[in-house]
């Protein structure tokens, strides 16, 4: 079956060209103008992933992802926005977008971090279900529990957005290797590109925050200068 995409955007002409390139794409795709219709349709039928604008009458973009969230829905969502301020990034990660895309964008870069999102989506269903997917990961004072996507922090659970444990993950999974900020965006996010790298510095930034006793003298998320970042290898 074709993965079922919602769109919510107030803009009829972006909203009927998304539409149009996601049909072409062969792509269901449900559209709706407003943040509460948006949560209507969710109720109704739930989506693979959501399209969401950030700034839409009644519920905006950001109050959906909060709701569904607390919902517990994990369905992918895509932010969009005509602001590019780094508050409204961070606001919109926080509240749990799985990745964020600012106006003017082309269609070609929008169907790429659906296709993305999606195959994201399908792979931490395959991993949960996987041969270890329970085993525990452990590294000094923090311990992840990738099947119940779960980790602790010197005996203390720590809430993470659906990309931030991904990456912390991805770190904990190979321990002393060093990715550069283009191989955890093919990596993670699932997409390579030019100009979105400062994406993946704002996540290890808020990283560190959650889980490092000092954020600005980390010991277990490290900069490796002129390279990129690293876990550091597990104690023995």
């Amino acid at each position: 079956m074709p993965s079922r995409i919602l769109v919510a955007e107030d803009q009829a002409d972006i909203r009927d060209l998304i539409v149009l390139n996601l049909q072409q794409s062969g792509y269901l795709v449900d559209a709706r103008a407003d943040g509460r219709s948006a949560l209507e349709s969710q109720a109704e039928q739930e989506s693979d992933l959501l399209i969401l604008d950030l700034m839409m009458p009644g519920l905006d973009g950001l109050e959906v992802c909060k709701a569904l969230r607390a919902r517990g829905r994990s369905t992918p969502i895509l932010m969009l926005t005509a602001k590019s301020t780094e508050l409204d990034r961070v606001l919109g990660l926080e509240l749990g977008a799985d990745d964020y895309l600012t106006k003017p964008f082309s269609m070609a870069e929008l169907l790429a971090r659906v296709k993305a999102l999606l195959r994201r989506a399908d792979l931490l269903r395959a991993a949960a279900s996987a041969p270890g997917a329970t085993q525990t990961l452990r590294n000094g004072e923090l311990e992840i529990q990738p099947a119940k996507r779960q980790a602790r922090v010197r005996g203390q659970e720590v809430e993470f957005t659906a990309l931030e444990f991904d990456l912390l993950l991805h770190f904990a999974q190979h321990p002393g290797l060093v990715y550069s900020r283009s191989q955890l965006l093919a990596a993670v996010w699932g997409y390579s590109h030019d100009g979105y790298e400062h994406t993946v510095t704002t996540h290890i930034n808020r990283l560190r925050a959650k889980i490092e006793a000092d954020p600005m003298a980390p010991r277990l998320i490290l900069t490796v200068r002129g390279a990129g970042y690293k876990m550091r290898d597990t104690p023995g």
